[in-house]
């Protein structure tokens, strides 16, 4: 169980929240993009960008060369956020229509990872994040792309989930509405793979790509 703060502490529809590992991992282990949000010379930048967690760490990598990057550099802290959207929760009335959705907001400071073991390993983890299995198949990073590489650890220590599940909740009178009330389900759902048009060898597609959903459900 992940210590209540300030910061993460819920008061609009606590029961929504979550502070355990179990919920606040398998939302970051479902997710493939976050959105890091800072200040940077008195303005507010928020940057989406791909992750994977590892134990007790969130990673991200990107040019030595990235504003971005070379920003976070420095050891700010910042609010990192993962979300889905699960479902259109459509009521009776315009007031109680919501969404059923999946969030997690993380507070931490920036840490550039030096030792090049854990730099690998974050490298392995994050291409695995994406599709299970690649990094076993692909060219790995050579020197070169290791050196222009930069890569950024945040500790997952002050954090907290919400979720919404579940049907509309309409005022009493409302449900003698003849109006149509229910969930709309959503779900990110791959579709058929695009080959290559510069491939020079037959290679099939794998079928960790074929298989993508069963896949992932089965790592995470």
């Amino acid at each position: 169980m992940y210590p209540v703060t300030p910061n993460t502490k819920i008061s609009r529809s606590a029961k929504r929240a979550a502070y355990d590992e179990e919920t606040i991992h398998q939302i970051l282990d479902e997710g493939l993009f976050c959105h890091i949000a800072y200040v940077q010379d008195g303005q507010p930048m928020m940057i989406p960008t791909g992750y994977c967690r590892v134990g007790s760490k969130i990673y991200i990598h990107g040019s030595v060369g990235s504003h971005f990057m070379r920003n976070l550099a420095d050891g700010r802290r910042v609010c990192l956020t993962v979300s889905f959207i699960d479902g259109l929760v459509l009521a009776r009335s315009a007031f109680h229509h919501s969404v059923n959705y999946r969030s997690v907001v993380l507070f931490s400071a920036a840490t550039v990872v030096t030792d090049e073991q854990e730099r690998w390993d974050a490298l392995e983890a994050f291409t695995n994040q994406i599709i299970p299995g690649r990094w076993e198949e692909i060219r790995q990073p050579n020197a070169k792309e290791m050196k222009g590489t930069m890569v950024i650890s945040f500790e997952i220590e002050e954090v907290s989930a919400k979720v919404r599940a579940g049907n509309a909740n309409d005022d009493e009178e409302d449900y003698q509405l003849p109006v149509w009330a229910g969930v709309l389900p959503l779900k990110l759902q791959p579709q058929t793979p695009i080959t290559d048009p510069k491939m020079l060898h037959d290679t099939p597609v794998p079928a960790y790509v074929t298989n993508y959903k069963e896949t992932a459900q089965q790592t995470l």
